[in-house]
């Protein structure tokens, strides 16, 4: 409980949730509500943007959103207050009309009797008449949130282009750099520009593939696959696997499946480098690139061999609905021992895939399309998928990379070797 004059209120900060172990700080990324705006208890706030997932900033308890306290773009740790919710306040009218002026006369907002003293140094500050903001406190009162808002509403002014001459007459001290820039559009006649601040989660995947290709002797081996043989069993089955076990049957749960049977038969491309040491992984984390509206984000199947078809297949469809609404946690896109990327669902027909650190391999799975292929002597058409695996030739040599990737060709071209551990 605080007090202000006569008036009680209860105030519930708004703090930061407690952020990952390994993730010291994010970026507020967006209000979803304004000052003055009614909230209702576990109504989503506003969004902190890590550099793995977006956190969700849940209300207390139902009430006002008096004053917000970090705006959008800025930078923040765990705790920190972001803003103030009322439970007692009233929220303000969508487009309250401004107040009439007794005798002809609006108060101003030193002498204002229904502002609160933080909010009447607002307003004389920013010269905003008093009359003009509704209040949403007790009683009707100005709030300093309520200056706030109407700060917000007021549209910006358009600043005058000084001249040259004025220009370098008279130059202001440079004041400090933002920590957060909006986007800002540059006219240049029919050649627009416009420069957008990176997300924290684009700069962290261009900050470690920089890191990778700077650390590792990334090398690329290359294969093509006749998929012939699952698109058979695929469309046998399809219709009875999506009954029985209510997913889709894809071919991700297929190259997942290739994948562990090679990282079996050769655990170095399992591994990763920890300084001086090579770390042999005994169980299989495998990572799947899923596109996301906030970027490239990479969930982890955890212990793939264990795993079934169907669950495999569960998962993924859930990874990727969860990645589309960022709703995906911290565990579940943190550590992976192989990576699998699918550039194939937007018509890729061959890439050479960056490796994922501390990883030591990738997979890149690309579109299959029908190609003129020789068997037996024979010119025929068969379905083919071009694979590159990239692997990290410091620890992994070109012959157990080949035959790596050779044993991935293997069971997909004879996939009942998967059912059968051969």
């Amino acid at each position: 409980m605080t007090k202000s004059g006569l008036e009680f209120t209860m105030l519930i900060e708004i703090k930061v949730p407690q952020l990952a172990e390994g993730t010291p700080e994010g970026t507020l990324a967006a209000w979803h509500v304004k000052p003055g705006e009614a909230v209702k208890r576990d109504q989503n706030l506003c969004d902190i943007e890590t550099d793995k997932v977006v956190l969700e900033t849940p209300a207390q308890a139902d009430g006002v959103l008096v004053e917000i306290k970090v705006q959008s773009g800025a930078t923040v740790t765990s705790g920190v207050v972001l803003g103030v919710i009322d439970t007692e306040a009233k929220a303000a009218a969508v487009a309250a009309a401004p107040v009439a002026a007794v005798a002809g006369a609006a108060p101003s907002a030193a002498t204002a009797p229904g502002a609160l003293p933080a909010a009447k140094k607002m307003m004389a500050d920013q010269g905003i008449d008093a009359s003009s903001v509704a209040g949403t406190g007790r009683g009707d009162r100005i709030t300093k949130g309520d200056v706030i808002a109407a700060v917000e509403a007021k549209p910006a002014p358009v600043a005058a282009v000084p001249s040259p001459t004025a220009a370098s007459a008279a130059r202001p001290a440079a004041a400090p750099a933002p920590t957060f820039a909006p986007p800002v559009s540059v006219p240049l006649g029919n050649r627009p520009e416009q420069r957008v601040p990176m997300t924290r989660l684009r700069m962290r995947v261009a900050e470690r593939l920089v890191q990778s290709q700077s650390t590792a002797a990334i090398l690329t081996t290359f294969n093509e696959v006749n998929m012939k043989p699952v698109i058979d069993l695929r469309n046998t089955y399809k219709d009875k696997f999506e009954k029985v076990h209510g997913v889709k049957l894809g071919f991700m749960s297929f190259f997942v499946k290739a994948a562990v049977h090679a990282l079996k038969m050769y655990p170095v491309v399992n591994a990763s480098i920890d300084g001086a040491d090579v770390v042999y992984h005994g169980y299989y984390d495998i990572g799947i690139a899923v596109g996301s509206p906030r970027g490239l984000v990479v969930p982890i199947l955890r212990d793939c061999d264990q795993m079934s078809i169907a669950e495999i297949e569960k998962k993924i469809a859930d990874y990727g609905k969860r990645a589309g609404e960022g709703k995906l946690g911290i565990e579940e896109l943190t550590g992976g021992t192989f990576t699998i990327s699918n550039g194939g669902t937007f018509g890729s027909m061959l890439s050479t895939p960056i490796i994922n650190p501390p990883q030591s391999a990738i997979l890149g799975v690309h579109a299959t399309k029908d190609r003129a292929v020789v068997e037996g002597g024979q010119i025929v058409i068969r379905p083919m998928n071009y694979l590159a695996m990239s692997y990290d030739h410091r620890i992994i040599d070109g012959r157990e990379a080949v035959l790596a990737l050779v044993a991935m060709k293997d069971v997909l071209e004879d996939p009942a070797r998967l059912l059968l551990n051969l």
